[in-house]
């Protein structure tokens, strides 16, 4: 079983890497033995098992791993690195901050010390990290919605090859409910949703979402800023990862939560208030759902 974890993922042209590392992803893309899909989400969590069960329990890898999500469009291959050592020393650096009991219960304070010097060592020598993978546990961030559209929208719920939506065969594991664009689209869709979500200009002061609107323009800000920062022709794709094990085969069917975000912002746009609210709501009973579960569990 996954984790009831979704992701956001950024994947970017082979020209948009150095030279000498587009070369050795190129080589990635075309072997055998790399992972493929269907196993690459399965093969990240027995990395992360491996160094929790481990005495002690390893806050983060010892190197980088050479792994990454693969996808071809028109002829071009795109690659999303796996950066399994860089998410582990971030998630670590967020788990300090937040929770620092917490840490020194599960980890030991030389290996977190370690691993501290390590990332620090790495940012001294590197500009900014990039990262390409975003993830969210038991629910899908109400922005990240945002960057797609609602016949990007790739459903399998059969076993590996069988057909899925369209007649087109995957080589997805069962149960896989993916969002693909390109970044053109995703940054023009997150810029559109931050103009009409500003605060403070009517009719759009009576928008429907829940919450301090300065939260979610923040939000929107964020997802846009991370965009910025990869090659312009690059892919965007949001996987439903683990989220799709809480749900049935009805209710994946009926998820059409991006075709609501977009309508429900559309019609704030154009000051259909009543409508964007009855599709916001459609939109937020059902992931208060799996929030429930979350505190359930």
């Amino acid at each position: 079983m996954l984790p009831y974890a979704a992701y956001l993922r950024v994947y970017e042209p082979l020209s948009a890497f150095p030279e000498a590392e587009g070369r050795r992803w190129a080589e990635y893309a075309a072997s055998a033995g790399r992972p493929r899909r269907a196993r690459a989400l399965a093969a990240e969590q027995a990395e992360s098992l491996r160094r929790a069960i481990a005495f002690p329990p390893l806050p983060a890898p010892e190197r980088e791993s050479d792994h990454a999500y693969v996808r071809w469009s028109e002829g071009m291959t795109y690659i999303c690195p796996w950066q399994t050592r860089l998410r582990s020393w971030l998630v670590l650096s967020r788990l300090r901050a937040a929770a620092p009991s917490l840490t020194k219960a599960a980890f030991s304070a030389g290996h977190v010390a370690a691993a501290v010097r390590d990332f620090a060592r790495w940012r001294g020598q590197e500009y900014s990290p990039r990262v390409y993978i975003q993830a969210n546990t038991w629910s899908v961030p109400f922005a990240w919605f945002v960057l797609f559209a609602a016949d990007e929208r790739w459903l399998v719920l059969g076993v590996p090859g069988d057909p899925g939506q369209a007649g087109r065969a995957t080589t997805a594991g069962t149960r896989t409910l993916v969002y693909a664009t390109a970044m053109s689209q995703a940054r023009t869709r997150v810029a559109e949703a931050l103009n009409v979500i500003r605060p403070g200009q009517s009719p759009r002061a009576a928008a429907p979402w829940r919450g301090d609107p300065a939260v979610l323009v923040a939000e929107f800000t964020e997802v846009g800023s991370w965009l910025a920062e990869f090659h312009p022709h690059s892919l965007v794709e949001l996987d439903y990862g683990g989220l799709v094990h809480l749900l049935d085969d009805g209710a994946l069917c009926a998820d059409q939560s991006v075709a609501e975000v977009s309508a429900s912002i559309g019609a704030v746009a154009a000051g259909e208030i009543e409508f964007a609210t009855a599709m916001y709501q459609r939109f937020a009973c059902r992931w208060r759902a799996l929030e429930a579960l979350e505190q359930a569990s």
